[in-house]
């Protein structure tokens, strides 16, 4: 490299120096275009149907309850995600704990590169009805439910005494 002498001088060292840095640049993205990834398989529900029961072995061998319940639910395919449906935060946080083992084993079952896990949280909806504790509060509903009951009640002189 030499010193300048002129700003003209300069501009052309200036010039040739990103010229320089283009053309590496280009071979940069030359070479990842020719470069195949490993992994270009992708995975199919169909697929992903054959695997699960492999899975869920791997897990139920190691004693993973609550990974197997996570599991167990019905999965989908979304793209290049797995879709599992989990309940509430607890579930969310296994899942969550579980997802880098889950994703190689099927990457290494299937070969399929492009792979990511999605989880859907549904929470438990709380049921709108009273519950029902007490045997006067069965009584009651099953005497809303089926009005014959009161008739009987009436009828026969049944007396409770609960």
């Amino acid at each position: 490299m030499s010193i300048p002498t002129s700003l003209s001088h300069t501009k052309e060292i200036l010039a040739e120096k990103a010229k320089k840095e283009e053309r590496r640049i280009e071979q940069k993205k030359a070479d990842a275009k020719t470069i195949e990834p490993e992994n270009t398989r992708q995975l199919t529900q169909e697929k992903l149907d054959e695997i699960m029961p492999e899975v869920l072995t791997h897990f139920k061998k190691q004693n993973k309850v609550l990974e197997l319940a996570i599991l167990n639910q019905p999965s989908k395919m979304d793209g290049h995600e797995i879709c599992f449906e989990v309940m509430g935060h607890v579930q969310e946080e296994i899942a969550q704990k579980m997802k880098p083992e889950l994703l190689s084993l099927i990457r290494d079952l299937t070969g399929a590169g492009k792979l990511g896990i999605k989880l859907l949280v549904k929470e438990e909806l709380e049921s709108t009805t009273n519950k029902l504790y007490t045997s006067s509060d069965k009584f009651r509903f099953l005497k809303e439910k089926h009005p014959a009951l009161v008739d009987f009640q009436r009828k026969f002189g049944l007396e409770t005494d609960f």
